[in-house]
């Protein structure tokens, strides 16, 4: 490969460019470009000729049209052959040997909730055209979309005159990866505006997602494994939390799975509320005046699973909840933010991780949830109901439940959603908020049932219980019934109804029913 004589720069983020480009004007490289990549060069000093003057040809349409010409494109695809250089020559163009372009701030645009005709003049044409050029003539141009290579490359060129042939083919990946990402998102956002199909899902679903880091391993350590965050992540997601920890050691794959669930079950609520989650199951939750008392509740209503589990906080941590979450071991505390001092105690736990959301996602906030299958995904809308359900279910039996109960069915419904199914969750509203016992991924449900009377103890007689989805038989009642329960909120549905209602009237049991189910797989 010939050394770098020529390049073409182009970039809507200007982050480096003129530092890259004063070092490229410094071994010699003549530096081609347009519009504003141009009057940032030239007034910083930087030797710049415009593409329109290379080109003999103007810019026309309000700068729509600037390089897709012939003597752009096919200076970047020439190939280095006598005959190649004489075509171009006779086109009155000059070989371009780099190529450095980033493209229009689409996705931008679009998450600005900017107008539609603003988001389709932020479609990149040019652009694209001269990264996919350089990428596929690779062999003989450097094309870079990316401002952290800038100073590699500029070292490589500075040695050598030239770059490799394994950096070059890298930056061809990076480039096409980055024009494919481009048109996924114009692809997403159109198909966004469509209803083709009957529930609204476009006919092609094209996904963006950059490489964060390695993680140490998957769910078992022979497993590989990488976090990928969505380009279109929203504020107060997962993917855009940042993490105010010590510093000990990264997230793990099944610490992202279960931060994630423990940050879901924790928006339900609009008091100070905490979650604790083991393996993605909520094992302790609370609702409370403080967010001290509400962590202490979680805590405690399953204080042996809590050990080693992740903790989801609604509020700001402040320090007398700081001091409290130190009192265990924890993997991971998630909250909207810490203050200093409660970042002080908590640094103090190196390997505790802490991860701070900034802006906060409602329980309704609308999201598509993906599962990946052999050879493809299965995609549902995000499982937004909910809120006050339970108090706007439908009383089947002959007891009412009193206000206390109602406020405890409301809260153990909310719970009872983010439980792996078959989900039974107890709860009582006093002293406060709180789940007293959890049963969760049984084949059965009166097996659920069981293993949630048996977390709780004592503390399930006078409690109320949750039900993910409707009682098959009247057993799951009858058991709850000897166990004290004194109030059910459940879908409702069964070809049994009749029967379970009977069983909770024998025992004085208040039984509501939602009509909506809540299965989590």
């Amino acid at each position: 490969m010939a050394d770098v004589k020529r390049a073409l720069v182009s970039v809507s983020d200007k982050t480096g460019i003129v530092e890259f480009a004063q070092d490229l004007s410094k071994l010699g490289v003549e530096i081609l470009s347009t519009g504003g990549t141009a009057k940032a060069l030239k007034e910083a000093g930087v030797s710049v000729i415009e593409v329109s003057q290379y080109t003999e040809s103007p810019e026309v349409m309000d700068g729509r049209v600037k390089t897709l010409h012939p003597r752009v494109h096919g200076a970047i695809l020439m190939r280095d052959t006598d005959a190649d250089r004489k075509e171009l020559a006779s086109l009155g163009g000059k070989a371009i040997d780099l190529v450095v372009v980033n493209l229009y701030p689409f996705q931008n645009t679009v998450q600005r909730g900017a107008a539609h005709a603003e988001i389709v003049e932020n479609i990149d044409i040019g652009g694209p055209s001269m990264l996919r050029s350089a990428a596929k003539n690779y062999a003989r141009v450097v094309v870079v979309v990316d401002p952290a290579d800038y100073s590699s490359i500029s070292a490589e060129i500075k040695q050598k005159g030239q770059l490799s042939d394994e950096k070059r083919e890298a930056l061809a990946a990076k480039a096409f990866a980055h024009t494919a990402a481009y048109d996924g998102h114009i692809a997403s956002y159109f198909a966004s505006r469509q209803s083709d199909s009957a529930q609204g899902f476009p006919e092609r679903l094209e996904l963006s997602f950059q490489k964060g880091y390695d993680l140490r391993y998957g769910e078992n350590p022979h497993q590989k494994a990488a976090f990928y965050a969505e380009s279109s992540a929203p504020a107060g997601s997962l993917a855009r939390a940042k993490s105010v920890g010590a510093g000990g050691k990264e997230l793990s794959f099944n610490n992202f799975v279960d931060v994630e669930a423990a940050l879901d079950a924790v928006r339900e609520f609009e008091r100070p509320a905490a979650v604790v989650v083991k393996h993605t199951n909520p094992c302790g939750v609370a609702e409370a005046e403080t967010l001290e008392q509400a962590y202490r509740a979680s805590r405690e209503a399953d204080a042996l699973s809590a050990f080693g589990g992740i903790v989801a906080l609604n509020r700001r941590v402040d320090a007398k909840t700081a001091a409290m979450l130190t009192e265990t071991f924890l993997e991971c505390v998630v909250a909207p933010d810490f203050d200093e001092a409660a970042l002080e105690l908590l640094h103090k736990k190196a390997n505790l991780r802490l991860l701070a959301t900034g802006s906060w996602l409602g329980s309704d906030h609308e999201a598509l949830q993906y599962k990946r299958i052999g050879g493809g995904l299965v995609v549902q809308e995000r499982d937004r109901s909910g809120i006050a359900e339970a108090l706007q279910g439908k009383c089947a039996t002959k007891r009412q439940a009193t206000d206390s109960e109602k406020q405890a069915l409301d809260f153990a419904w909310r719970v009872c959603k983010h439980v792996k199914s078959n989900a039974i969750v107890l709860a009582k509203a006093e002293p406060i908020l709180r789940t007293v016992g959890v049963g969760a991924g049984q084949m059965s449900r009166v097996i659920s049932v069981e293993l949630a009377a048996d977390k709780a103890g004592h503390e399930a007689k006078g409690s109320v219980l949750a039900s993910d989805a409707f009682f098959p038989f009247p057993d799951g009642v009858e058991k709850a019934a000897a166990a004290g329960i004194s109030a059910i909120v459940q879908p409702g549905g069964s070809k049994k109804d009749n029967d379970v209602i009977a069983a909770a009237d024998a025992a004085g049991i208040a039984m509501l029913m939602t009509g909506v189910r809540h299965f989590r797989h």
